[in-house]
């Protein structure tokens, strides 16, 4: 994204602009879905940043791998968020249709493989989504796992511990800066704040921790954090296609990787 684009344009670079003949030609059996929220994330982040960061690290992938790109889920379960004005939510039930019929609809069409790309922690069904799919001729992973996180955050140089570093922090805040600087109020630069006993979340609610809704610490996020974050995300990827995939990942997607870090450092 170029320094003069503005807030209103940088949906374009999010929707997939493929066509049907395109889908066709690619002929991938393996779709993608993003799935984000519509949640309070501070004075700096807009309600948006877990749908913009699903769909960030959908596109990179589908940049990468022979996969089909979906638009997002933008609405999901954001209920522990309640208290900040903005915030919408689905109950886990509508959720759980809604992927379910996704994948029943993508079936049909003779695609028999579907990753959700989870942007919001607080989306615990779509692990049981996923846990149901055996049987149902659609098989199911969900990405980006712990160890995935675990494996970016060690790569990007990322301080805040995963635990503290919660919402709004200096993983969400580095990828947007990387990816969507546009999108980033100013203010990220003081608004640190660890709430780390925090066990009754789910019953009392964000407010409850904090008052800014930031829990983490966005004072050490970095454009350049955001785009390591997002390259080992990609390559982690790799592991997932190759088990739900119809036919190994093998040689092309690994020279579609490889292809785009050798243009990257060109």
């Amino acid at each position: 994204m170029s320094d003069s684009e503005t807030p209103d344009q940088w949906a374009s670079g999010l929707l997939p602009p493929t066509t049907t003949e395109e889908v066709r030609a690619l002929g991938a059996g393996v779709a993608v879905l993003p799935i984000g929220s519509f949640e309070q994330h501070g004075a700096y982040l807009p309600l948006v940043t877990d749908t913009v960061i699903a769909c960030t690290i959908a596109r990179e992938i589908a940049a990468a791998y022979p996969v089909q790109l979906l638009p997002p889920v933008t609405v999901s379960c954001s209920h522990e968020h309640a208290d900040w004005p903005g915030t919408v939510s689905i109950s886990a039930a509508t959720l759980y249709s809604v992927v379910r019929d996704i994948a029943g609809s993508l079936r049909r069409s003779g695609v028999g493989s579907l990753i959700l790309v989870n942007g919001h922690g607080g989306n615990y069904v779509l692990r049981n989504i996923v846990q149901e799919s055996a049987g149902t001729g659609t098989r199911m992973a969900l990405f980006p796992g712990s160890a995935d996180w675990d494996t970016a955050r060690t790569r990007a140089g990322v301080q805040t511990p995963s635990y503290s570093d919660m919402h709004g922090g200096e993983v969400e805040t580095s990828i947007l800066l990387h990816a969507h600087p546009e999108l980033v109020r100013p203010g990220y630069e003081t608004s640190d704040c660890l709430a780390d006993d925090r066990k009754h979340l789910l019953t009392l609610g964000m407010a409850e921790y904090t008052e800014s809704g930031v829990i983490g610490r966005p004072s050490l996020a970095s454009a350049a954090k955001g785009k390591e974050l997002l390259a080992a995300l990609t390559e982690s990827f790799a592991e997932y296609l190759s088990v739900v995939g119809d036919s190994p990942v093998g040689e092309r997607a690994g020279e579609r990787v490889g292809e785009r870090q050798e243009t990257e450092t060109r």
